[in-house]
């Protein structure tokens, strides 16, 4: 299929891939009582960044081809999304919990200057496993749903 015909898909079915796999977070976080706050929520199970970087990859692996230089691309970026997550803004809710920890220790007045650093900004290698098995089942999905759409 051509590519800026399909371009619509391949951007639509990662970012419901994506939306899904953060609301899906936030009902598992909230107990079913999902907040705006859960919904921008970073960490948590599954990794809806992984899970949007996996469909993204897997949306142009199917419609393009797993040789098309687009594809290789799509990996590339995907890799360096779990990456991120797993390791860069794990390393950076560890210094949130260390500058909370410090903050604890001023005077109380002193303490009201600061806003509390988020501690939960990564996501552990399981996390990412599991956000990437769905990101790709969930793309799977949607494109053999909207397959038929796709070829008119």
């Amino acid at each position: 299929m051509d590519f800026l015909a399909s371009l619509p898909y391949l951007v639509l079915i990662p970012l419901a891939v994506g939306f899904l796999t953060q609301l899906i977070k936030a009902i598992f976080e909230t107990g079913g009582r999902v907040t705006w706050r859960a919904l921008d929520a970073y960490g948590g199970m599954p990794s809806s960044h992984t899970a949007l970087a996996v469909s993204l990859m897997t949306v142009i692996g199917l419609d393009q081809g797993l040789t098309s230089p687009i594809f290789a691309v799509a990996s590339i970026m995907a890799i360096l999304v779990v990456r991120d997550a797993i390791g860069f803004r794990h390393y950076l809710g560890s210094h949130g919990h260390a500058l909370n920890l410090m903050v604890k220790e001023l005077p109380t007045s002193e303490q009201s200057r600061f806003h509390r650093f988020r501690e939960r900004l990564g996501h552990t290698p399981l996390e990412a496993f599991v956000g990437a098995i769905v990101g790709f089942c969930m793309t799977a999905i949607l494109y053999l749903v909207f397959l038929p759409w796709m070829e008119r």
